[in-house]
């Protein structure tokens, strides 16, 4: 003797109907546990970025205020976000920048347009030929630029 529905369209229904409960389930209970933007982040009005030249092997550490263009070799970038954990939470930087290169007598070409973490800037990286750049950190004051060369 067997259990369960007559016919394979019951038994579809049925498991269909049990996985779309499971995943709202899941939702449900992640949307409770998810704390509100302003709990989260905190804006701050200075980012602090590296930046790699990959022909000189030059590291540079600079800062860039928001909504200001900063040039590093041929690119320019521009800082519109720059978010911080709070210090009780897991330490953790993001930024949503645009980067541009603009080569000596050709148009100015759009090469990054998204957020990067600090914590892993690998997730969406700035692919470039000639130079890496990438968040280190927010701050709400500025410190002295740095600049360094790797040996």
């Amino acid at each position: 003797m067997t259990f369960g529905f007559p016919n394979p369209e019951q038994r579809s229904f049925t498991r269909t109907l049990a996985r779309l409960l499971a995943v709202f389930c899941l939702f449900a209970a992640g949307a409770q546990s998810v704390p509100s933007r302003s709990e989260s982040w905190l804006d701050m009005p200075i980012a602090v970025l590296q930046g790699l030249d990959k022909i000189t092997a030059r590291v540079s550490t600079f800062t860039v205020k928001m909504g200001e263009t900063a040039r590093y070799g041929t690119l320019n970038i521009v800082v519109r976000a720059c978010r911080k954990r709070p210090p009780t939470e897991t330490p953790e930087s993001a930024a949503f920048w645009e980067i541009e290169e603009q080569n000596p007598g050709e148009p100015l070409i759009s090469l990054f347009n998204g957020w990067m973490f600090a914590s892993s800037p690998s997730l969406n990286a700035l692919e470039h030929p000639v130079y890496d750049v990438w968040l280190l950190d927010c701050r709400s004051r500025s410190t002295q630029p740095q600049s360094s060369a790797s040996e």
